[in-house]
Parts: C-alpha cells; sequence; structure tokens
C-alpha cells in the first residue's frame, strides 16, 4: 500500500507526432552498475527483466547483496528502488520498552543518461516530517569477458607485501580516525582488537597496502583463532573470507575462501581454527581462483561487482590490498603478491 503513497504522482508525458505515448524504456536500465555514494561507500546494482516484471539485486555500502528486491519499477524515465523497512520506536512505556512503532519505508531513485547513473536513496523521517537523503552516482558496468586462461598467464616479480618484520612499512589505516589494532613481529601481521569490559567499544580500522595492483596472484597464509571473521579484499573491491569455519556447513558469508556473498566455495578445505592455513588467490579480467590448503574452492568464477565494505567502484583501476580488522582478531604471514603481466 505504501508504495501508491510515497510514489504517487501525476506525470505529465509527451505525446509524439502520430499523438501516442511513449511507453517507458525499461532497456535504459537492464544490466549491472557499480556506483559510489556518502563519503566513501560503494554499491553494485543489476536490473534484470524476468517474464513479466523486472528484479533487481542490490549490495549497498558495508553489507552482502541483497538477491530481490521488494519493488523494482521504471516510470517516465526514472528507476525506483525498494529497499526493506527500518524499523522506529515512536514512544515507549514506563519500563522503557517499545510501546509504539512504525515501519519506515526506504527507496532509491535513479536516473540514467548513457553509461552514467545518478540518484537518491530516501528515508523518511521517524517524526513523519521531512526526507533524510543519500546522492548516488555511477557508472554502466560493460559485460564480463571470457574467463581467462590461467595456465597461459605471464607473471612479473613477486612483491613482498611486509617487507620489514618488526613494523607496519607499506601499510596504513583505511580509517584514520579509527583505533589502530595492527602490528607486525617477527614477520606475523596480527590485528588485536581488544575490547574492555564495561567500557564505550572501541571502534578499530581495517588495514590496506600503500601499494595498489591490476590483477595478480596472492599468495598468504592466515591463523583464525576461534570464532574469528576476517577477510582480504582485492583491489579494495572483492572480499575473500577469512573466518573460523572448519565445523560450519559451506556457504557465501562465512566459509573460508568464500567471495562474500557472491560465491560459495565447492569444497571445504579448511583446517581448524587456531593452525596457519594457506590461501592462493589469482585475480585476472574481472574472474577469481581461490585455493585454500591448496584444494581449489572457487575456479575461476566471475566476479559482477564490488562485495561489502569495498572502497572503489571501479573494477578496472588499480587498487590495494586490504585486510579487514574491525571485527575480531586475526594473524597473517607470508604475504607475497605477483603481478599478472597483460
Amino acid at each position: 500500500m505504501f508504495l501508491g503513497l510515497f510514489h504517487c504522482r501525476a506525470v505529465k508525458k509527451k505525446q509524439d507526432t502520430a499523438g501516442a505515448v511513449p511507453q517507458d524504456d525499461v532497456s535504459t536500465y537492464l544490466g549491472q552498475w557499480t556506483f559510489d555514494f556518502g563519503r566513501s561507500s560503494v554499491g553494485w546494482l543489476k536490473v534484470r527483466q524476468e517474464d513479466g516484471y523486472l528484479d533487481a539485486d542490490l549490495m549497498w555500502g558495508g553489507g552482502g547483496v541483497f538477491y530481490g528486491l521488494p519493488y523494482v519499477y521504471v516510470s517516465g524515465n526514472k528507476l525506483y528502488l525498494g529497499r526493506n523497512p527500518r524499523r522506529a520506536v515512536l514512544t515507549k512505556d514506563e519500563e522503557g520498552n517499545p510501546a509504539l512503532t512504525r515501519n519506515i519505508p526506504t527507496w532509491i531513485e535513479l536516473k540514467a543518461e548513457g553509461d552514467k547513473i545518478s540518484g537518491y536513496y530516501f528515508s523518511p523521517k521517524a517524526n513523519g516530517i521531512g526526507l533524510d537523503s543519500v546522492h548516488i552516482r555511477g557508472t554502466r558496468l560493460p559485460e564480463l569477458p571470457p574467463a581467462p586462461d590461467i595456465s597461459s598467464l605471464k607473471f612479473g616479480e613477486p612483491i613482498k607485501l611486509i617487507p620489514n618484520d618488526n613494523d607496519l612499512t607499506g601499510w596504513r589505516l583505511i580509517e584514520e580516525n579509527l583505533t589502530n589494532g595492527w602490528s607486525v613481529k617477527d614477520g606475523i601481521l596480527t590485528n588485536d582488537p581488544v575490547q574492555v569490559e564495561g567500557e564505550p567499544t572501541i571502534r578499530y580500522g581495517n588495514l590496506r597496502t600503500e601499494q595498489e595492483f591490476e590483477d595478480f596472484n596472492l599468495k598468504v597464509e592466515v591463523n583464525a583463532p576461534p570464532r574469528s571473521n576476517s577477510g582480504v579484499y582485492l583491489r579494495g573491491m572483492y572480499e575473500v573470507q577469512v573466518a573460523d569455519s572448519y565445523e560450519r556447513p559451506l556457504n557465501w558469508g562465512g566459509s573460508m575462501g568464500a567471495i562474500f556473498t557472491r560465491i560459495t566455495p565447492t569444497v571445504k578445505a579448511e583446517k581448524p581454527a587456531g593452525e596457519w592455513q594457506e590461501l592462493d588467490i589469482t585475480l585476472c579480467n574481472r574472474h577469481v581462483t581461490v585455493k585454500v590448503n591448496g584444494v581449489t574452492v572457487v575456479d575461476n568464477q566471475p566476479l559482477e561487482g564490488a562485495t561489502g565494505g569495498a572502497i572503489q567502484s571501479d573494477p578496472f583501476a588499480p587498487g590495494p590490498i586490504y585486510l579487514q580488522g574491525d571485527h575480531t582478531a586475526i594473524s597473517f604471514r607470508n604475504l607475497v603478491l605477483t603481478p599478472i603481466i597483460h
């Protein structure tokens, strides 16, 4: 019911010379889009036409990919995308429990001009007066190229990403205002995001290389403590999941070697928590191969777009290796990146 409430509007359409009203141009929006919003957030959108209806998948900022939106439609020259409502507490009882709540609808309005797209994310204020909005600007993604022949790739000189065994040379925090939990000792890069019980939560930062890279092979050893959750981001765009997943079923959100919420490993190859494990990752022509402890778990699969937490939206631009440090403790060693020569 709320679709009509928030989107009903009088639309005056121009008639062509024959007097007919032109149809809404759905084809303008079909395909994939990569975009930026807010201060430094990245998103991805895929719009597709099914049998008699439109549907879309969306990655918005720090979360996973949401497959299938509440509503998708084109009206006039704009694309409208529904998102799940947010729950707002309007009043509380004497004990502080919610007494009156509302589900506040949120949505996105976009307009395409050629291969560019722009618009806003809208969120009504809980008191019913006014809208919060976030500006969106993006670009159409070209079709994915064919999968590369991994066996024929040519490589340059290996780059040791921890050049000094006892300091963070070559690395810096992405969020300079957050606390640094990272350190290097005896060649081991460790994140230790300690929280003190009873005190305010400390926000810890993610770590990135100073250098930026194009296509490459990356070898890294990781030690994931019990219940740990981290990730290795390729080019600052695609998260390879690093986690204690030994006793968990395969899934695309928490399994070692998964491409976060995009690609599920085909087989479990991780070791128990606390043991050193090997990741061997190849990124080439927007395709990725991941080996965990010598076993191929993602085999030359296409990367449609960025994953949650990405720091850049252009899949053709060089980007850093970045390590997720805002969740739990994790350790890495022997990070070696070898560029691919095209």
